[in-house]
């Protein structure tokens, strides 16, 4: 009956409340002490128990890092970005159903996968935004990448990890960095130093597709087969009329190409 209806916009209302009020909090400047504060007073227990669900319980067999402290610690290390504080809240909260005892220790197998999907499941109850969800699931899912190319980065790693992130790039990167709590310096110096070399990649790789973009849109076989030319110096000069024009008027067709040449081989052979 109406009651239910009634109900029902009660509980619409109280999560796009709890929504902002969460957001405010967030990248508020005491964001470690109100993060805390939602756990102990058993709020986030309510609206968020993903949240109070990292407080693995301490095996005494196996010491690991409470992983709720760990993840308000990489909260308020990264810059107060709504889109970013809310991937670095949710970046670990697969991380408990993940979690396996092995002969190396603990391992969260997959946790980023998990996580995102957990994301996706809290933030849509919470009422947020379809692209604020998005943004920060995709985070979430991809906060892991950086730690599989410690072998270093090929060329077609950096394409890859450049067009998953998308417009995200620059908050991954400072997730990542971020995702350090460790107390050895030398752990994190390795992550940071991996990260600048990500970065350093990316900025080459962009300038040499920028360069190769650059291309005269035929190539060094087309022109000996349209003016019948021998391998030679004719070539290497044909090519570079070819690329003054490409960089002094943008992008052009074969057709103009061909154009260019047959004026160019007229004027030489004049």
């Amino acid at each position: 009956g109406s009651e239910m209806r009634i109900r029902d916009r009660l509980e619409i209302i109280s999560a796009e409340r709890i929504r902002d009020e969460l957001t405010k909090l967030l990248v508020g400047e005491h964001v470690a002490a109100g993060l805390r504060g939602i756990v102990e007073s058993g709020l986030a227990e309510q609206f968020l128990p993903e949240l109070t669900a990292l407080q693995l319980e301490q095996d005494p067999m196996h010491h690991h890092k409470d992983v709720l402290a760990h993840t308000i610690a990489v909260v308020a290390k990264t810059s107060p970005d709504e889109t970013l504080r809310l991937a670095a809240l949710f970046h670990d909260v697969g991380k408990p159903d993940t979690r396996e005892f092995g002969n190396q220790g603990v391992s969260f197998h997959h946790h980023e996968v998990v996580g995102a999907r957990m994301t996706r499941h809290r933030m849509r109850t919470l009422r947020y935004p379809k692209e604020v969800v998005k943004d920060v699931s995709q985070l979430v899912f991809l906060h892991m990448r950086p730690h599989t190319y410690k072998m270093g980065w090929t060329d077609s790693a950096v394409r890859r990890y450049v067009r998953d992130a998308g417009h995200l790039l620059p908050r991954l990167n400072e997730l990542v960095r971020c995702d350090v709590t460790t107390r050895s310096r030398k752990r994190a110096n390795a992550i940071a130093r991996r990260i600048d070399e990500l970065e350093e990649r990316i900025e080459e790789l962009r300038a040499q597709e920028e360069l190769d973009a650059l291309r005269p849109p035929i190539d060094g076989n087309e022109v000996m087969a349209h003016l019948g030319l021998p391998p030679g110096p004719d070539v290497g000069a044909a090519m570079r009329l070819l690329l003054e024009h490409r960089i002094d008027h943008g992008p052009f067709e074969p057709d103009e190409a061909y154009r260019l040449l047959d004026e160019w081989w007229a004027e030489r052979s004049g």
